[in-house]
C-alpha cells in the first residue's frame, strides 16, 4: 500500500534585484505524490542568474538547504540540481520520492545586477 506524500512544492522565497521587478517561476506549481513517482521541479527567470539554491521546508519544521549552485549538475543521493544560467531556468529532480521528501520545496535565485 502506497502512503501519500502530501507535499506540497511550490515557489514560496525569492532573491532577486527587486528594484528591477525581476520574475522567477517554478512549475509544476503544487504537486501530490504517491511513493515511487520522480518528479522535476523547474525554476525560470526573468534575469542573469549568479547561483540558484534550492531548499525544502519540512512540515512544521525549519529550511533545508538542498543545492547550491551557479550553473551545471549537482547530485546528492535520489536529489538533482541543475542549474543553466544561459537559458535562465534550473531543475531538481526526485528520484524514486519517499515519504521523508515530503514538503515545500523552494527555488531561491541570486540575481547578477548591474
Amino acid at each position: 500500500m502506497q502512503r501519500g506524500l502530501g507535499a506540497l512544492l511550490g515557489l514560496l522565497w525569492v532573491q532577486l534585484c527587486w528594484v528591477r521587478g525581476q520574475q522567477v517561476e517554478q512549475s509544476p506549481s503544487a504537486l501530490r505524490l504517491q511513493e515511487g513517482p520522480s518528479p522535476t521541479l523547474r525554476c525560470n527567470f526573468s534575469t542573469i542568474m549568479r547561483s540558484v539554491q534550492w531548499l525544502r521546508q519540512n512540515p512544521g519544521g525549519g529550511l533545508i538547504n538542498l543545492f547550491f549552485l551557479a550553473s551545471g549538475t549537482k547530485q546528492e543521493g535520489r536529489l538533482k540540481a541543475t542549474a543553466d544560467a544561459k537559458e535562465r531556468y534550473s531543475t531538481l529532480h526526485i528520484s524514486t520520492s519517499q515519504l521523508e521528501d515530503s514538503g515545500t520545496y523552494l527555488c531561491a535565485v541570486e540575481a547578477q545586477c548591474s
